[in-house]
């Protein structure tokens, strides 16, 4: 970790110590976190727009998804499956069913 010198207003200074004596840690913990929140932010949205050109280059068209609509499976697999009574639908934590 370095150490480094920021100049800051007093009200932002105020608050970020308010807010970080509520959360019980320090003003560099605040600060580090919110920092690397907007880092995060700044990335989602950078690729976002990167993604929204992309599509504006080259939209797509309406063939180009629908040779997969034969392989979609919308029916009711799971429906019924008991075992010893139990209603195995419930137990079983994937996106199958």
């Amino acid at each position: 970790m370095r150490t480094i010198q920021m100049t800051l207003d007093d009200d932002l200074v105020k608050k970020v110590d308010a807010i970080a004596n509520d959360l019980n840690t320090t003003r560099s913990a605040f600060t580090r976190d919110a920092l690397r929140t907007a880092v995060k932010e700044y990335n989602i949205r950078r690729l976002e727009l990167k993604h929204r050109q992309g599509y504006s280059a080259h939209p797509v068209n309406r063939e180009e998804f629908s040779v997969w609509e034969k392989e979609q499976n919308w029916g009711d697999e799971c429906r019924g499956v008991k075992s010893d009574g139990i209603n195995l639908k419930l137990l079983i934590k994937n996106d199958r069913c």
